[in-house]
């Protein structure tokens, strides 16, 4: 258990080798991946790794009580799997309960070595992981859900890598835009873009930028 401080409020939630989110796992295609767990919290655990193929190692997917038993509180499980025939990002995270609130990183499936990137090689990459975040206890949010039959209580904020956003009051009705600022000067920053579509109802439609907006 670690105790992460969001939204000016300290909790203790459950992690990786202490880190929120979890570690980036890299691995190229054709390696064997091993993975060995040591379930130091007081919940039963599962790891999945969302979107690998488990050719011959469905014991490696990870759904608890369905490919394996969970890992009880100072057990150890080993996972191991080859990955074959992709490439590219994917996700791993807790696979029982609500576990997986906090409980993920990204996946990076690099190509073989010798092997070209179909695209120029970019300048710089990082994961971005979106999430979200509760200032309540998620394994009491979602026994009450399925204690009541009604829907989980609805997050306090959503995340970027594991931070929230700044909060900012609505000081007008309308439609308000977030951006992102980019190395736009950058290969990979000049082919990034947002499209935004404008609604059908009324205070649906994004206002032209302003004529003094700076260039880049």
């Amino acid at each position: 258990m670690t105790n992460v401080t969001r939204l000016c409020e300290t909790k203790s939630i459950v992690t990786v080798n202490g880190q929120f989110p979890g570690p980036k796992l890299v691995a190229r295609e054709g390696d064997q991946v091993i993975v060995r767990v040591v379930n130091h919290v007081p919940y039963n655990i599962t790891l999945h790794w969302h979107g690998v193929r488990q050719l011959r190692s469905a014991w490696a997917d990870g759904p608890a009580y369905v490919t394996q038993c969970p890992i009880q509180k100072g057990h150890t499980y080993v996972y191991n799997f080859t990955i074959v025939g992709q490439r590219g990002t994917l996700w791993w995270h807790a696979h029982i309960s609500w576990l997986r609130s906090t409980v993920y990183g990204a996946i990076i499936i690099l190509p073989k070595l010798g092997v070209p990137y179909p695209f120029a090689k970019p300048y710089k990459e990082v994961p971005i992981i979106f999430g979200e975040w509760w200032k309540a206890d998620t394994e009491q949010v979602i026994s009450q859900a399925l204690q009541t039959g009604g829907g989980p209580n609805v997050s306090d904020a959503y995340t970027i890598n594991g931070l929230p956003g700044p909060l900012y009051n609505c000081s007008a009705k309308g439609v308000w835009f977030m951006h992102c600022h980019l190395e736009v000067h950058t290969s990979w920053g000049l082919r990034m873009a947002w499209l935004v579509l404008d609604g059908s109802l009324p205070n649906q439609k994004l206002p032209p930028p302003p004529s003094d907006l700076p260039k880049c």
